[in-house]
């Protein structure tokens, strides 16, 4: 090829690369990712100016089914809230998962990566909408407090799931919650439910003591390796106080709540110094396996309202129930109205712990409590049950229960059966 040839082909390739947008290249890289930064959402912005400019990329994604890139940054994107993740739309960071927080070198109490910064008291920072992705993502309240319980600030949700339309097909992975009230709340109008969410490697601690709650979900739901604890921004801003933990606590709610579901699955779940461990509405039916729920006044509370399929299989996990309330209203577990409910390998006991208060007895009343007055049946296997005040590990307050145990263990260390 001669020199007048290829000056010639390399003018022709450098108009042609001059031609494409910023957003033009991003569409051929080899994730079909856009950045964010491609609609001018950046760290140097007004939350005002990257929420209308994020919602603007969304609105772009949406029509092609399309993957948001929030790139990472040594400064958070401040954004405020309202923003709506329109359908077929990913939102999509750099991080697993990142309990104890991402560290700033140069900035302290910072965090650094995929962050949005919210400070919007008034507005859900984002609604989902069907067959929506956000993964890898951190999520920080500069403002709230870690030390004070007085100054708790009562945002609302980080997430939500539609409130006009049924919001279907929601993946929602490797997310890091600081300083939130409510982390995800997918209580769904009858008229609009939710179907097939899946909650994945999220970590948070909220200051409402509800990480997830799910209401009016028809279709198997999944809560898999969720994990909740004061600690969590302890390299950012550091671990929250004792007072404000009993403060979360005090509000008398549970970490993860499911109401109105069909077949849920949860495997992996993890909460610390919150009132309740996880509420099992009496409409639900599922699998809880792989758990451990720490500092509680209340594990787990079972509720069913008919004896078909309000049922649920409970195994592998371990409850410490030692704060919250006077000691006889402490219960591992909680069992209450109709249906059956098996437990294998489900172990309690209780004991002191500097982060939060717990009661002078460092036990629980008892094991387990059942109330009501109609028939519910519930089996055990391979049950230890220690660190509990009363002579008997089973409360029973309703005399049409049908309770089998094998092979457990009592807190006088001797087989239980019943």
């Amino acid at each position: 090829m001669n020199r007048y040839k290829l000056i010639l082909l390399i003018s022709f390739f450098s108009v042609i690369t001059y031609g494409f947008t910023k957003t033009d290249r991003n569409d051929l890289n080899d994730n079909n990712y856009v950045s964010i930064r491609d609609f001018n959402v950046l760290p140097e912005n007004s939350p005002q100016t990257n929420k209308k400019n994020l919602q603007e990329a969304i609105n772009w994604a949406s029509e092609r089914g399309a993957a948001l890139f929030v790139e990472p940054s040594e400064t958070p994107y401040p954004i405020d809230g309202g923003i709506i993740l329109k359908k077929n739309v990913s939102l999509i960071g750099v991080h697993g998962p990142t309990p104890r927080g991402t560290i700033n070198p140069n900035k302290k109490g910072t965090p650094v990566g995929s962050v949005f910064s919210i400070t919007d008291k008034k507005n859900v920072f984002i609604t989902v909408e069907s067959a929506t992705q956000i993964k890898g993502i951190q999520f920080w309240y500069p403002e709230q407090t870690i030390k004070d319980p007085l100054s708790i600030i009562p945002y609302p949700a980080t997430i939500q799931s539609s409130r006009t339309s049924s919001t279907q097909g929601v993946y929602l992975s490797c997310l890091t919650f600081y300083g939130e009230y409510l982390a995800m709340d997918f209580n769904c109008d009858p008229k609009y439910i939710c179907e097939l969410m899946t909650f994945e490697h999220c970590y948070g601690y909220p200051l409402s003591g509800e990480f997830i709650k799910i209401d009016y979900c028809y279709d198997i739901p999944r809560l898999l390796h969720c994990h909740v604890n004061p600690a969590i921004q302890r390299f950012i801003g550091g671990q929250y106080s004792p007072s404000v933990v009993d403060a979360v606590i005090a509000k008398k709610t549970f970490a993860y709540s499911i109401n109105h579901t069909d077949n849920a699955q949860m495997i992996d779940i993890f909460t610390f110094g919150t009132y309740g461990g996880i509420f099992l509405g009496g409409d639900t039916y599922g699998q809880l396996t792989n758990f451990n729920l720490d500092c509680v006044a209340v594990g787990i509370h079972k509720k069913g309202n008919n004896t078909f399929n309000r049922n649920w299989q409970i195994a592998q996990g371990s409850i410490i129930a030692n704060t919250g309330e006077d000691v006889e209203n402490i219960h591992p577990i909680i069992i209450e109205g109709e249906g059956h409910t098996s437990f294998t390998n489900v172990e309690s006991f209780s004991g002191s712990n500097p982060a939060l208060t717990t009661v002078k007895e460092n036990q629980s009343w008892d094991f387990m409590l059942i109330k009501g007055d109609k028939k519910a049946t519930v089996s055990f296997f391979g049950c230890r049950m220690r660190n509990y005040v009363s002579d008997h590990p089973f409360t029973i307050q309703n005399n049409m229960a049908i309770i089998q145990a094998y092979g457990c263990i009592d807190k006088n260390e001797i087989i239980f059966t019943h």
